[in-house]
């Protein structure tokens, strides 16, 4: 959990697919730079992953999502 209560990218039930999330790039890991995008495939098979669940987006690009950007709850 993030400190606002808003679940972070590292356990994977809290990412769906459709979901709005925020994904660090393997290229972009040094320099944190973030994508946004809408999930279109979740790749991490374990229920957690410390960096992050790595997620396919709508666009095609892979990473590690570090922000969870729309949660209906």
């Amino acid at each position: 959990m993030m400190e606002n209560g808003q679940p972070d990218g590292r356990k994977r039930k809290d990412i769906k697919v459709g979901l709005e999330v925020e994904i660090v790039q393997k290229q972009d890991q040094r320099s944190g730079n973030l994508t946004e995008g809408i999930v279109k495939r979740i790749l991490t098979k374990s229920p957690n992953h410390p960096h992050g669940i790595k997620v396919q987006l709508e666009t095609g690009e892979v990473g590690r999502v570090k922000n969870i950007l729309d949660n209906e709850d």
